[in-house]
């Protein structure tokens, strides 16, 4: 067989999918390898995309072409739109999704992208010449040809399933882990290291009594994730649920601690801060008598139910006896425990920013490898190393983006300059811009960037500048259009607002922090801009955005613009710091660790202080 490629795609995970996707669309000839081809970025753990920071996150994947946001809209049973009692900088969009959905969907996309090949196998080892990727090695014995190779294996490289005592081999339940493939990437001069993550028991939501629990309903306005979608999907939407534990229930679960393969030291890799399982909870806040539960449907139409925050690697009766002590589950049935899950994954810091590894050229990794956790970081990852990919084999300068431009940009620069010490999970907080980064401007963000490398498509383009234009009028309309006393003050009176005593102009209305742009609509003849209604929520959520948030939105862009100059101060990759003296010794040896290539990547190296940039600076002449 001669079978050769432009770039191979290994794992079909969100990372792999979005990889391959993106390289295919810019006309790279691409082989995704699978070892299961009928679970295209299969939802392992909860079923829902979006949430705090990881909702901009899909929403960025999207303007910039990718395929995750689409692919959500078309399997969404709930949508709810978070944090909209905070500043805009904090509504995070998040979609729950009929799982078995999601998966077909992926599976027609990526089955009608012309150039994307499949192939069901697992691959062993790389092969490597000279420094260089050549293609990959696989299980069956057959060598595959490529100019670049992207790693997506997620938590299938040398993983292992904990239940309580029980410890067996396997990547996902009834799935096997991967071998070889970590031994050779350490014959390469790689760093590798172990990570843990668990999922909850699956429940049979037929014996839940719902009349117990708190009811979660969807928004009544529903919304998009994907700029391109003008109309919802025809699945039947559907409620979650809250439920708490006890301390009847922590009771029975510590009995259970000392089958715990998290205390007994079985599991060595480390687990998510922010996801514990819920014998961690107990551990770390003791103090507590209740931990919140959220019951989330898998399907539209399955009675399978995920328990959300029930993640376990207990013994399968503790958590079945466990769960029988919460209210509305008193003859629940499990369909499957929860299980921990340990797997190999390789420290960030060997990679550039644009997920190349530094050791092998054209090789590059994304996802749960690189230590992050999430469908929407693995697959915000995987969409960057298929665009750099595809451009590098072409001779094109990289896409890296800024940490002003995108979560994506401040998730990479993460874990490329910081690296990981658990695995990295994205929030609000982690981005020092988020008034720019807002979930409603991705698009104007980087839907240009995309198009003139020719992933974003002409229609999305257009449909861009066309929103950008329809803000532009509206923010005009609303700052010249005059209203009088007579006619907003019974508006306002019924709001418990200060009415005007002469004619004031709309947009001194809709500053008053309790009236939106919405309610306005009535009074400002909105109707000669000429909105389509695909673009009216979206067109007048903006526009109220920019009008409110204006001065917050101005400083900031302010501040990001002074501290990009930095970005702009070039270090060659291979510069010497060993011979600048008066730096720390702490800053030398990170720095020639990690090798940033700007001054501005340095500055976020942990270790290298004030004093160190500045002496760089002084070195550059700056």
């Amino acid at each position: 067989m001669n079978l050769s490629f432009d770039i191979i795609v290994v794992g079909a995970g969100h990372a792999g999918c979005e990889a391959a996707a993106a390289a295919a669309n810019l006309g790279s000839k691409v082989l995704l390898i699978s070892s299961d081809i009928t679970k295209f970025a299969q939802m392992s753990c909860n079923p829902a995309m979006g949430g705090i920071a990881k909702g901009q996150i899909v929403r960025e994947i999207d303007a910039l072409g990718g395929l995750a946001g689409i692919i959500t809209d078309n399997s969404t049973i709930q949508f709810r739109m978070l944090n909209r009692s905070k500043g805009p900088a904090m509504w995070s969009p998040r979609a729950q999704c009929d799982r078995f959905k999601f998966t077909e969907e992926w599976r027609r996309h990526i089955e009608n992208i012309p150039n994307v090949s499949l192939w069901q196998d697992t691959v062993s080892s790389l092969i490597e010449t000279n420094g260089k990727v050549c293609g990959v090695k696989t299980t069956l014995g057959i060598a595959i040809k490529s100019n670049a190779v992207i790693l997506t294996n997620g938590t299938f490289l040398g993983g292992k399933i904990h239940v309580g005592s029980t410890s067996l081999a396997g990547g996902r339940i009834g799935e096997p882990a991967v071998f070889g493939l970590t031994e050779n990437l350490l014959s390469l001069g790689f760093e590798s290291g172990r990570m843990k993550t668990g999922t909850p028991v699956r429940i049979d939501g037929r014996t839940v009594d719902y009349s117990k629990l708190i009811e979660q309903k969807p928004d009544e306005q529903r919304n998009y994730f994907s700029y391109l979608t003008t109309k919802h999907n025809s699945l039947s939407q559907r409620s979650c649920f809250i439920a708490h534990t006890t301390l009847k229930t922590h009771n029975l679960l510590k009995r259970g601690f000392e089958e715990s393969p998290l205390f007994s030291g079985t599991i060595k890799g480390v687990g998510p801060r922010y996801c514990p399982s819920i014998e961690d909870k107990l551990r770390t806040f003791a103090d507590k008598d209740s931990h919140q539960l959220f019951l989330e449907p898998e399907g539209e139409s399955t009675y399978e139910m995920y328990l959300n925050g029930f993640s376990s690697s207990l013994p399968a009766k503790i958590q079945y006896e466990a769960l029988r002590t919460i209210e509305g589950f008193e003859n629940v049935h499990i369909i499957r425990p929860g299980y921990a899950i340990e797997y190999d994954f390789f420290q960030p810091t060997q990679l550039k920013h644009t997920l190349e590894t530094k050791k092998v050229e054209n090789l590059y990794f994304a996802g749960q490898i690189n230590g992050t956790t999430g469908y929407e970081e693995a697959g915000a990852q995987g969409l960057m190393a298929g665009i750099n990919a595809h451009l590098k084999l072409n001779q094109k300068e990289a896409l890296v983006l800024n940490r002003d431009q995108a979560y994506i940009g401040v998730l990479i620069d993460d874990l490329v300059i910081k690296g990981v010490d658990e695995p990295y999970r994205m929030f609000t907080s982690r981005a020092e811009h988020r008034v720019l980064l807002r979930q409603d401007n991705a698009d104007e963000r980087l839907t240009e960037l995309s198009y003139n490398i020719g992933l974003a498509s002409e229609d999305r383009y257009k449909r861009m500048i066309e929103k950008q234009k329809l803000i532009s009028k509206a923010i005009t309309h609303i700052k010249k259009t005059t209203i009088k006393p007579e006619v907003i003050n019974p508006f306002l009176i019924e709001k418990n607002l200060v009415p005007i005593n002469q004619a004031r102009k709309l947009v001194d209305i809709l500053l008053r922090p309790e009236v939106s742009i919405l309610e306005l609509k009535t009074f400002g003849e909105f109707s000669s801009l000429e909105i389509s209604e695909a673009l009216e929520a979206e067109v007048f959520e903006a526009t109220e955005i920019q009008i409110k948030y204006q001065g917050y939105i101005e400083r900031e862009r302010l501040v990001a613009d002074r501290f990009s100059r930095l970005d702009h101060i070039q270090i060659h990759a291979d510069f010497d710091y060993s011979k600048l003296n008066s730096l720390s010794t702490e800053a030398r040896q990170k720095l020639m660790r990690i090798k940033p290539t700007t001054i501005g990547q340095a500055k976020g190296i942990p270790g290298v202080s004030p004093n160190d940039i500045n002496i760089l600076l002084v070195y550059f002449g700056r």
